[in-house]
């Protein structure tokens, strides 16, 4: 007959095992099951990206993994909804990648300041209207009732990873809005990107840039001549864009923003892919003809 000892071993004994086993299975979640066993996804994502952000071919196989994981952390954190037009599976993978680009040497930094993307057709105005007038804004973020959100042109978040020839990409420079004002100011000195002995230099530095770009001197977008903040985000998107350009006309800054994302863009062309035949099914999982989708 099992003593009283025995029993209570046996029990103990069970309750370990229990434990143990779960344990193991809520290590790492974002290694888990539910990533590993969707290969046909991965495989979609893999060829979206390489289609159009020009950012990720530049990367090694193990950067790019790096790369796709961070996509699907965004994801599964940041809610992206459409306002009037449907959001698609490339809106969601352009999106993440324009926030993921900037931050690729911080893995250890997410975006606490957003929980919301909010994805119109067209540009809008400040009252969110895309029809009538005033209609400029391809891309807005900031405090008050934009607390939290992050608005983006459709037409504006496809035209920047798309366009390889301009120094624009609306997406990155809103995220970059949002490191920015991570610390409680937006002044075009993310402290979460500087060490305090750098702040004070890059202030002087780009106040003599922004006084080039109103003087006309300069390549970089006129609307970079604002103000600070709006220097560093259109600085960064012409750095992402065509970084072996902005090295060429800009050598002191692009050293410097180097030293800002602890990273030096090289940014090769997109391979081609086969695409699919017209009457096939779209690459993207869609489930529509290929002709009907992304082949329009």
């Amino acid at each position: 007959m099992m003593t009283i000892a025995a029993c209570i071993l046996l029990v103990v004994a069970g309750f370990t095992f229990y434990f143990l086993i779960n344990k193991k299975k809520n290590l790492s979640p974002e290694y888990s099951s539910e990533v590993i066993d969707r290969p046909d996804e991965l495989a979609r994502e893999h060829s979206e990206l390489l289609r159009n952000v020009s950012f990720y071919t530049s990367l090694n196989k193990d950067e790019q993994k790096i790369f796709e994981r961070e996509i699907d952390e965004f994801l599964s954190k940041v809610n992206i909804v459409g306002v009037d037009t449907e959001v698609e599976e490339l809106d969601k993978i352009l999106i993440a990648s324009s926030a993921v680009i900037p931050l690729f040497a911080f893995p250890e930094w997410f975006y606490p300041n957003l929980m919301v993307v909010e994805l119109y057709k067209e540009a809008f105005n400040r009252d969110f209207e895309t029809n009538g007038l005033n209609r400029r804004i391809m891309g807005m973020v900031g405090g008050g009732v934009m607390n939290g959100r992050m608005a983006l042109s459709q037409k504006s978040l496809r035209m920047g990873f798309s366009n390889e020839t301009d120094k624009r990409n609306t997406a990155i420079h809103e995220f970059v809005h949002l490191i920015d004002k991570a610390d409680g100011a937006a002044d075009g000195v993310p402290e979460i990107l500087f060490d305090k002995h750098q702040v004070l230099p890059w202030l002087e530095y780009i106040r003599e840039k922004i006084i080039e770009i109103n003087a006309g001197d300069s390549d970089i977008d006129r609307y970079g001549g604002t103000s600070e903040v709006e220097f560093f985000a259109v600085a960064a998107e012409y750095f992402f864009e065509r970084p072996q350009l902005f090295e060429k006309k800009h050598p002191q800054l692009f050293a410097r923003m180097v030293k800002v994302f602890r990273r030096e863009p090289v940014i090769h062309p997109r391979p081609s892919i086969s695409l699919p035949g017209r009457n096939d099914l779209c690459y993207c999982g869609s489930g529509k003809k290929f002709k009907y989708c992304h082949g329009k």
